[in-house]
């Protein structure tokens, strides 16, 4: 078998760009060498259950009018950048990352999107305020589905 030689500078930029993207993983392959980078992920102890909606919690998801009838074409939303399980909080019992009417910075945390048990975490992609919570915690969502609307 050849020698494996390691170039660090390689490895330094795909952590880049591992890191910039907000990516769990990158694995690349060249004939017989292979390279896999994985960033920690967020593990979950059991499984969260979606919460019961009530009266006053189905009038707090929402701040402001509903929308259009396609609310990814929303200027403001958010969209799901993979098909997985999308979760509002870190982990069970802890509270939700943000609710309707919080502030928000660019590069904030919105919520966590379980792929391939992988936690990807969603973030602003703008300073703002969010307006809705078009999902519910544990919810299933599909590639390019609106999640939240910030304005």
């Amino acid at each position: 078998m050849a020698k494996f030689e390691m170039d660090t500078e390689f490895v330094r930029k795909l952590a880049e760009i591992l890191e910039e993207n907000d990516l769990g993983e990158i694995e690349l392959a060249d004939g017989d060498r292979r390279i896999r980078l994985a960033r920690p992920t967020i593990t979950y102890a059991a499984p969260m259950a979606a919460p019961a909606v009530t009266a006053h919690a189905a009038a707090t998801t929402s701040v402001g009018p509903a929308g259009t009838s396609d609310l990814a074409k929303h200027p403001g939303a958010v969209t799901s950048p993979m098909v997985g399980t999308a979760y509002l909080a870190p982990e069970p019992g802890k509270p939700n990352f943000v609710a309707a009417g919080d502030k928000v910075t660019a590069g904030q945390t919105l919520l966590i999107i379980e792929a391939m048990k992988t936690f990807n975490p969603i973030k602003a992609p703008k300073a703002g305020t969010v307006m809705q919570i078009l999902i519910e915690n544990a919810q299933p969502v599909e590639f390019g589905e609106a999640l939240m609307i910030v304005e």
